[in-house]
């Protein structure tokens, strides 16, 4: 069985696509990446990070909700409501490792974060009864393997392999005015605390001509059912009896399933040196509306249920998500045995709908590749994207409101990534 030695700048190309694809639509950041099965090498092992800065500013701040009775955030609006700054910058690192097993079979075990989001507004800002602080992280450790065959001209891959996800967070916002309240050295902030995992699993097809050096593959990624999603709800900023939660913590439950996707990945040779490559992704990020907290120890927790019904939503993360597509396309050319380089171009279609500020982004991308020597490979790669422009408030779904705490405008903004790998073959 021959092996398929694609090169031509492909190794940049895909430490590219990494890159400029870490702030996409939704909560992805280094979303699934098994390119290193593809390593024509009997043994490779890679290390990569990529550090993204989104800088999204809020402007047009206004507190939509401004009661205080019996609990509530007051109002607002005499606090700083322009140029507040939302995101923060995040650090995704990637390691795996693959190995050839005979001539047809290859594996790779790789560590990465697929998912994950920090807003970080501060509580000085008029909308701090929607949001304070919010971090999702997420830790994802899989296991991939692939079967190769001749047919025609090239070989047929058969790709399988699954994985477990581990996902935590928090979230904290003003719940209620310490001043209006007259809450004394109670700040009003509460908070959730939430973890959850679950297990998932991919299928895929590739086919690879060596001669044109030729590769396209289309992969699915499971979904990721967290129905053991736990926690607490801290209210203890608050005074106690004024609620049956106020002044106190409860433990409390959800669930919620992170999304399934299907890529479909092409790269051939189009000149001596020259590779063309590109992607389409679908992600299925519309089944995160709502993820509604109960307290633990009551019947099923379902959206929207309020105080007084049998088993109330004691709080929510409320997301409001569309399906995500995310298109890239660019070019790659190895100069020398040693340097190689590429562009590229990517589109995400925004996922936000009403709520939030996940709108269209645009990034253009560069990275270059540096063969120390046959068995070790650097890379490095930047991009610079363009946030596009939007509003959040009020929007009704289904019956229900949700947005109405606070409302806001957004300008285009820019986000800025860097990426860094190591590859060592052997």
């Amino acid at each position: 069985m021959r092996k398929n030695k694609l090169g031509l700048g492909a190794m940049a190309a895909i430490s590219l696509l990494a890159a400029t694809s870490a702030h996409a639509g939704g909560l992805e950041r280094g979303g699934y990446n098994i390119d290193l099965l593809f390593d024509p090498s009997d043994y490779a092992a890679e290390a990569a990070v990529t550090y993204v800065n989104p800088q999204r500013k809020l402007n047009n701040v206004r507190d939509s909700d401004t009661g205080l009775n019996p609990i509530g955030g007051g109002n607002l609006n005499n606090r700083p409501n322009n140029g507040i700054g939302a995101t923060e910058g995040y650090w995704v690192p990637r390691v795996g490792f693959k190995a050839s097993i005979g001539d047809a079979v290859n594996c790779m075990a790789d560590y990465s974060e697929p998912w994950g989001a920090h807003l970080n507004q501060g509580a000085n800002w008029a909308g701090a009864n929607e949001n304070i602080e919010i971090k999702i992280d997420t830790e994802n450790y899989a296991a991939t393997c692939s079967y190769s065959f001749d047919v025609g001209p090239g070989q047929l891959r058969l790709i399988g392999g699954g994985f477990y996800q581990e996902v935590s967070g928090f979230q904290e916002r003003l719940v209620a005015d310490p001043i209006g309240l007259g809450l004394g050295p109670l700040t009003g902030v509460g908070r959730l605390d939430m973890k959850g995992d679950g297990w998932g699993w991919r299928a895929g097809v590739a086919y690879e001509i060596e001669e044109y050096a030729l590769r396209t593959s289309l992969v699915y990624n499971s979904a990721v059912d967290l129905d053991n999603l736990s926690g607490t709800l801290n209210l203890t900023q608050l005074p106690a009896g004024v609620t049956p939660i106020t002044g106190k913590i409860t433990p409390v439950y959800g669930s919620v399933s992170l999304p399934d996707s299907l890529e479909f990945k092409f790269q051939t040779g189009i000149a001596p040196n020259w590779l063309a490559f590109g992607s389409v992704k679908w992600t299925d990020w519309s089944q995160l509306q709502s993820i509604p907290f109960c307290a633990k120890g009551t019947g099923p927790c379902v959206p929207g249920l309020p105080t007084g019904s049998s088993n109330p939503e004691l709080t929510s993360i409320d997301l409001l998500y569309r399906d995500g597509w995310t298109v890239s396309g660019g070019v790659g050319h190895k100069f020398n045995d040693q340097w190689s380089g590429a562009l590229s171009l990517t589109w995400d279609r925004g996922v936000s709908t009403g709520v939030g500020t996940h709108t269209d982004t645009w990034t253009v991308g560069a990275g270059v590749s540096y063969a120390a020597t046959e068995n070790i490979e650097l890379r490095l790669a930047g991009a610079l994207g363009l946030l596009t422009s939007g509003s959040s408030g009020a929007t009704t779904r289904d019956g229900r409101t949700y947005g109405q705490r606070a409302s806001y405008d957004f300008d285009n903004d820019l986000v800025t990534a860097i990426s860094t790998s190591l590859k060592i073959k052997f």
